[in-house]
């Protein structure tokens, strides 16, 4: 795996891995395979681990922070807080104030247990709190050991700047891939600017650009059942779109996934994609694109499949769309 730069001086491995799936959002796991994804990671040169305090309410930092301690000087990791986690998976908002930053920071490093964390994001803005509180805050973990780097996620341009003024921001972490791309417009431009690293979540929009994902998977407890792109209509309009990129990808004896994250990584050195997965099998397929390398025709067609208005659906429902702040 090669490596890449977030912000001035942090090096990651070029792609990531997304863990949320093992604890949460994509029906039951198992963790004897979640387990032994983690430590393959490992073996295919995989050193970026993306985890957050509300994944699985805790469970998923635990397992991170228990299967890869003993690897702890080879890995860079990364977790979230400011989505407060409630009983039985309900969320109770959102907080950003100083005191809850430096709780929830101690409260990770224990789940994890390390003594420090590589990057820490505040997950979501809270809108009754200025940016400036919270980074500040975050800021003085740095100063007292216990993080390295800040982060942001799902946060415009406008507070990316904000941010910037008070602490360096070393990466922006925002959804982005073939059929979600409204991060271009100002976002990106912004991390180039500043010398941002940007870490795009959901690289495969949620499997669905790999082509294996089917109507009738998406059983019990799976996020992807209330998700506007997965409805019944939306599925079949959208699915059209991947057919294009399966067919450019078996002239090219590679996967429709494998082509849509070597699309992402193509998009510059500071983006570094964290597609996530709990299987060996989709872990080593994704690693594989590190490899491929598109042509300037094969990016340009790519984008043209996938223009903006080609997309049926919104991201989620407008609940949670009112949680992402846009420019």
């Amino acid at each position: 795996m090669n490596r890449r730069v977030l912000g001035n001086n942090f090096d990651v491995s070029a792609q990531g891995l997304g863990c949320m799936g093992m604890s949460q959002s994509y029906g039951e796991a198992d963790q004897a395979e979640a387990e032994a994804t983690l430590l393959r990671a490992l073996d295919l040169g995989i050193t970026f681990f993306d985890t957050a305090d509300v994944y699985g309410a805790g469970h998923n930092e635990e397992l991170v922070g228990r299967v890869l301690k003993p690897h702890r000087d080879r890995i860079e990791l990364a977790t979230k807080f400011a989505i407060r986690p409630g009983e039985g998976g309900k969320l109770m908002g959102v907080r950003g104030d100083a005191a809850y930053v430096k709780e929830a920071c101690d409260a990770s490093l224990k789940r994890l247990g390390t003594d420090v964390i590589d990057l820490y994001y505040m997950h979501r803005l809270d809108p009754n709190v200025p940016i400036e509180e919270t980074v500040g805050a975050m800021a003085e973990l740095v100063t007292e050991g216990k993080v390295r780097h800040l982060g942001l996620c799902e946060v415009s341009s406008k507070t990316i700047r904000r941010a910037h003024e008070v602490h360096p921001i070393t990466a922006i972490q925002s959804e982005y891939s073939l059929w979600t791309r409204e991060v271009e417009d100002h976002v990106l431009p912004a991390c180039r600017e500043l010398g941002i690293g940007f870490v795009p979540f959901s690289p495969l929009g949620r499997g669905f650009l790999t082509g294996a994902v089917k109507k009738d998977d998406l059983g019990k407890g799976d996020l992807r059942k209330m998700l506007p792109r997965f409805s019944d209509d939306n599925f079949d309009a959208n699915r059209a779109l991947v057919t294009a990129v399966e067919e450019m990808a078996s002239a090219r004896g590679v996967t429709a996934g494998q082509i849509a994250l070597a699309w992402v990584m193509a998009r510059g050195d500071h983006i570094v994609p964290i597609p996530g997965t709990k299987r060996r099998t989709y872990l080593e397929e994704n690693a594989a694109a590190d490899t491929i390398v598109l042509s300037a025709e094969d990016l340009g067609e790519l984008d043209a499949i996938f223009a903006r208005d080609a997309v049926t659906g919104e991201r989620y429902p407008q609940a949670i769309m009112d949680t992402v702040e846009t420019d």
